[in-house]
């Protein structure tokens, strides 16, 4: 609520948090939930709370009618109640500086129950340090749980950023348009959750993964700038950073390159910044993929500490320790990091840490701690005279070391690297810190020698790279871009294929036959061959940005009402059975039905 004539209704003269002293002596009628009730005998307190904030209001005799006192002794936790009274402002000693509200109070003249709440299953009023029930419970109760301030005040932000998005590309020109949610199901990198069609038997639509084909279908037909902030849906393994449906500022625009995609995504973080409470000093820096997997591990770094990852082969090589020799030997690597302070750091701590680098893929990690006496731990000992110094190692400094080929300790040591960021307390250079990430390769193993898409396959490779596509297609790259903020990806893009011949033989390469290239992806292909401009564009994660912008560590506290990460839903019990009859008008039977054949 951002003013109090703008939540002016019949009920209310304004929200409850906006009262101040400029409306002392002031008549209002206020309508919320109790939010908590403190009846000292002959004058009773009550904390009346909307989304605009808590209000004190008290009712007693001298200026409340009988019927409101004896109506407030009754009331309890989350009843909804309806009070008109003066704005009167507090004795200064009853001042409260944690409420922004604080200064006031409204006496209550009349009071009016408009509904009796159950006794709440979980408590929306927390003492402070309390814990919040399990997560599990408070999904169960959703309803209670969004009456926090703490998720009304994520959400509310979420409506401001993406309320400042629409009016951002509104000002750069570009349209939104709406995109099917019943569409044709197609390969896009996640399993596509199916609708069967009732009117044509055994066929299904598909929910949309992204609108990636339909808006590169609007580029086709002129459409030159188009933006959504598009639902999307993927059958998925879920995490705290996953939901089966989540929602994504989808952009795209013709006769474009990469870098008037980075311009305009800079500009919008730029115009959201003072909006969300960030900073974002534009243009960002940019690494390619190659070197952000060399010098953090991952495609994703976290810049806000500068710690690298090092290329210890050469030093570390000649020891004795078996695992090292082991690893040059079949032809990996020796990598590290070098944690400036860390030999502070506890066993139980370095445990935590290369618990972190075992969970991402590596065996293990070896370690050493630089003290007075020389080195200890795992590789201390066999650290040779002069080693560390050579590695610019000194006493109070940690060594973490993994040996083995490029994908396995790339991922363990970013994870160590997180990890030990955290618990050493690594001084930070920035609070804020963004980057792109460029020249992602189009392709990757998948096994058997057959070849996946790295991010999508409808990324354009890069045009130095096209001989490549034949002779070595996974050195080839991609004009492909992700945007990171704080180690989270925020958002993904590329060029696109706009090329229907090119288009054929990546699928092509990817393992698709012509027929189901046609059958699949024959109306794009048409498209292109329509005349369709060179284009490219992003999608940004809107549920990502509203966590990290928030400072909520799961997804699940910037949505009103999630999946567990089992998918469930649990406050309205889905997914759920459905009845035979109805399963069969859309001519399907369940495999364990008994009356299957």
């Amino acid at each position: 609520m951002n003013s109090v004539a703008e939540s002016r209704t019949a009920m209310r003269s304004c929200g409850a948090g906006l009262v101040g002293l400029e409306q002392a002596g002031t008549e209002l009628q206020i309508a919320g939930w109790v939010h908590r009730r403190r009846d000292l005998g002959g004058l009773v307190f009550l904390d009346l709370r909307d989304r605009s904030g808590v209000l004190q209001a008290s009712v007693g005799p001298g200026w409340s009618a009988e019927e409101a006192v004896a109506a407030a002794r009754e009331l309890r936790a989350e009843d909804v109640v309806h009070v008109r009274g003066t704005v009167e402002p507090r004795p200064e000693a009853a001042r409260n500086p944690e409420m922004a509200t604080g200064d006031v109070e409204v006496r209550v003249s009349e009071l009016r129950l408009l509904n009796r709440a159950r006794t709440p299953a979980i408590p929306v009023r927390r003492a402070p340090g309390e814990e919040l029930p399990s997560e599990d419970l408070r999904l169960r109760h959703r309803v209670l749980d969004l009456r926090r301030p703490e998720l009304q005040t994520a959400l509310a932000l979420r409506h401001r950023m993406l309320l400042a998005t629409r009016n951002y590309f509104d000002s750069q020109d570009f349209l939104e348009i709406e995109t099917p949610a019943l569409t044709k199901p197609t390969p896009e990198g996640a399993r596509d959750f199916l609708v069967p069609s009732r009117v044509h038997p055994g066929e299904f639509f598909a929910l949309p993964q992204s609108p990636q084909l339909y808006k590169q279908l609007l580029m086709a037909a002129g459409f030159d700038r188009y933006m959504q902030i598009a639902r999307c849906f993927r059958d998925e393994d879920l995490r705290a950073d996953r939901q089966p449906e989540f929602t994504q500022i989808d952009v795209e625009a013709s006769f474009v390159g990469p870098e008037d995609v980075y311009r305009w995504c800079e500009g919008l973080m730029a115009a959201l910044a003072p909006v969300v409470g960030v900073e974002a000093e534009v243009p960002f820096p940019r690494l390619s993929y190659d070197e952000a997997m060399e010098r953090f591990g991952s495609d994703r770094p976290d810049l806000r500490y500068d710690l690298e990852v090092r290329d210890l082969t050469a030093a570390l090589g000649g020891l004795e320790a078996p695992v090292l020799r082991s690893a040059t030997g079949a032809g990996g690597r020796i990598r590290g990091l070098l944690v400036e302070g860390g030999a502070s750091l506890s066993r139980k701590q370095i445990g935590g840490v290369e618990a972190a680098a075992k969970a991402a893929g590596a065996p293990g990690l070896l370690w050493a701690k630089m003290g007075e006496g020389g080195a200890t731990g795992p590789l201390g000992r066999f650290l040779e005279e002069g080693t560390a110094e050579r590695l610019g190692m000194a006493v109070g400094d940690l060594l973490l070391v993994a040996a083995g080929a490029d994908l396995t300790t790339s991922p363990a040591l970013a994870a160590a690297r997180a990890a030990v960021a955290e618990a050493a307390g690594l001084r930070r250079r920035t609070a804020h810190a963004w980057l792109w990430v460029t020249g992602f390769p189009v392709f990757e193993e998948a096994g058997g020698g057959a070849l996946a898409a790295a991010h999508h396959p409808f990324v354009r490779p890069a045009a130095a790279d096209l001989p490549l596509l034949d002779s070595d297609p996974l050195a080839v790259r991609g004009l492909a871009y992700d945007l990171v903020y704080n180690g989270a990806e925020l958002g993904s893009g590329s060029m696109r294929n706009h090329d229907a011949d090119l288009q054929a033989r990546i699928l092509e390469m990817l393992g698709l036959g012509r027929d189901e290239i046609e059958a699949k992806f024959g109306f794009l292909l048409r498209a292109l061959r329509s005349g369709a401009p060179p284009h490219g564009g992003v999608a940004l994660g809107a549920d990502r940005m509203a966590a990290c912008f928030s400072g909520a560590s799961s997804l699940r506290d910037v949505v009103a009402f999630p999946k567990t990460t089992a998918a469930r839903a649990l406050f309205e019990s889905a997914p759920a059975p459905v009845a035979s009859d109805d399963l069969a008008e859309l001519g399907l039977r369940l495999a364990a039905d008994p009356g299957r054949e």
